[in-house]
């Protein structure tokens, strides 16, 4: 198993040091689903939902969340994102969000892209509750990375 970076020779948490590391283009792309009702589904789709557009609210809300992911998460550095692109598509019974985040920086973008895939996903279960509070949200994950010294990634 590889070292754990976030954890010193003692076992206390601390923040990874990448001074060292070089400027590189990075990007991730994270994915994660809401199932929800018929009705929910139909209501944010016409954009008829009693609190507003909810796709366009989570589709900023999950934005917003990638450009603060370090005042969430506590170890993760600070990062100039340059894009931050979140789609959202309906299916029969969920709606899928999709982020990409990029950066030319020393670490990488995949807490950004995980964070705004999850903040838009809670999003639309906080616009929609009142139609179905059994909303699930399910299958948040990495899809893909690339930059840095570890290179590219795909799930």
């Amino acid at each position: 198993m590889a070292d754990l970076t976030h954890l010193d020779a003692h076992g206390a948490a601390r923040m990874v040091d990448v001074a060292a590391k070089p400027v590189t283009a990075r990007e991730a792309t994270a994915t994660g689903r809401i199932t929800l009702s018929t009705e929910a589904l139909a209501a944010v789709r016409d954009g008829a939902a009693k609190k507003g557009d909810v796709l366009a609210v989570a589709r900023i809300a999950g934005i917003m969340a990638a450009k603060r992911t370090s005042e969430l998460i506590p170890l993760c550095h600070p990062l100039p994102l340059t894009r931050v692109s979140l789609d959202l598509t309906l299916g029969e019974s969920a709606i899928t969000a999709t982020a990409t985040c990029a950066t030319d920086g020393k670490t990488g973008v995949e807490m950004e892209a995980l964070t705004a895939v999850t903040v838009a996903l809670l999003t639309i279960y906080d616009m929609a509750k009142a139609l179905d509070r059994g909303m699930t949200i399910h299958g948040v994950g990495l899809l893909a990375k690339s930059g840095g010294t570890s290179g590219d990634w795909r799930a």
